[in-house]
């Protein structure tokens, strides 16, 4: 658990160590703290706050994941959070808010640990608009890249809802297809584009133009 106030730590620890499944094997009041707790203690997933001093938890998110030391799920209050397409973009593999009940937060750290992606589409969904909403106004379409053209159709229209934030029970209904077909697409789209997770996807939906802020 990375974060600079310590009853924040605390609290976040305690709930979680009454969990047979989860340890808490250390804390670090900043990004730089944390890169040292985890090369130290090796764990399978990190919390890691945002906005903290000496170094930040997107610099430390991506020290942490380029080095393939540990996932990591950022926490933010949203609201004033500036920095949380950054986090995305540095590796991490979801985020949460600090209000999260406690049953979601152990539901979200299992998920993560299990190698799935923590999107949640209504909180996602929005952080990508306000942060793809920039001055930048052109209305030309974007050059398609090398890797989005190595997309079939179908997986193209997977990809783009998978950017909406639907899940594959959601785009199996939408495109009429069984769940476990679905399943598999996305799996051909993450390893065509070379992106880790649904996340990841989300962001190359949004920075690549497929869909634009607002829609």
């Amino acid at each position: 658990m990375v974060d600079d106030q310590r009853l924040v730590r605390s609290s976040f620890a305690m709930m979680l160590s009454v969990e047979d499944d989860i340890e808490v094997v250390g804390d670090a009041a900043d990004g730089a703290q944390a890169i040292e707790v985890v090369r130290r203690e090796r764990p399978d997933l990190v919390l890691m706050d945002v906005q903290m001093p000496v170094m930040d938890g997107i610099a430390a998110t991506e020290q942490i994941v380029a080095a393939g030391l540990a996932k990591v799920v950022l926490l933010t209050t949203f609201d004033r959070d500036d920095y949380l397409f950054d986090g995305l973009r540095a590796g991490a593999s979801g985020f949460l808010l600090k209000n999260t009940e406690p049953e979601g937060l152990v539901d979200a750290i299992r998920s993560v640990a299990r190698g799935h992606a923590l999107l949640a589409p209504e909180v996602t969904l929005r952080v990508i608009e306000r942060m793809t909403a920039g001055p930048a106004t052109s209305t030309a379409d974007p050059q398609p890249t090398a890797a989005l053209e190595r997309l079939t159709p179908r997986e193209r229209e997977v990809l783009e809802l998978v950017g909406r934030g639907l899940a594959n029970a959601e785009i199996a209904r939408r495109l009429f297809l069984g769940e476990a077909t679905v399943k598999t697409h996305v799996s051909n789209v993450l390893s065509k584009l070379q992106v880790r997770d649904r996340v990841q996807a989300v962001v190359f939906v949004y920075e690549n133009g497929l869909i634009r802020a607002g829609e």
